[in-house]
């Protein structure tokens, strides 16, 4: 019998130790090689500088994107369950403050995994990319 794992995306803290790993590896690698190159850029220097700046702009323009999509969705989940709350003021089933502060913990943990999501794809492939990329 074939069992089949689901996949659940890495929280929040993996995410950002891979990044703080990541991170350096790639800015070493990139700063070496502006100070091998001299003032006067290859090709292939020139292109790498250049997606350099080009991929920041995506990643956080992504993140961005993502953050608000899903803070969106956090606010609509509360707005529901107030409403819920208001219509039915005398239900048995009144959440704790523990609960709230819970949910509203999950919730903004979820903004910031969506919002590191990009950036952290963008810098470990960069990593990985760099890693096997010759300094000249």
């Amino acid at each position: 019998m074939v069992t089949r794992r689901h996949r659940k995306s890495k929280s929040v803290a993996v995410k950002s130790a891979e990044l703080a790993l990541a991170v350096p590896q790639v800015v070493a690698h990139r700063l070496i090689r502006m100070a091998l190159a001299g003032p006067k850029l290859s090709k292939r220097d020139r292109k790498e500088f250049q997606l350099m700046v080009n991929e920041k702009h995506a990643a956080f323009a992504q993140a961005w994107s993502a953050m608000a999509k899903e803070a969106f969705r956090a606010n609509q989940a509360t707005a529901a369950s107030l409403f819920t709350a208001f219509c039915n003021p005398f239900s048995r089933k009144k959440p704790s403050a523990a609960k709230v502060a819970a949910k509203v913990q999950k919730a903004a943990a979820g903004v910031l995994g969506k919002g590191l999501g990009p950036v952290h794809r963008k810098a470990a492939s960069n990593a990985r990319r760099l890693a096997k990329t010759r300094l000249r």
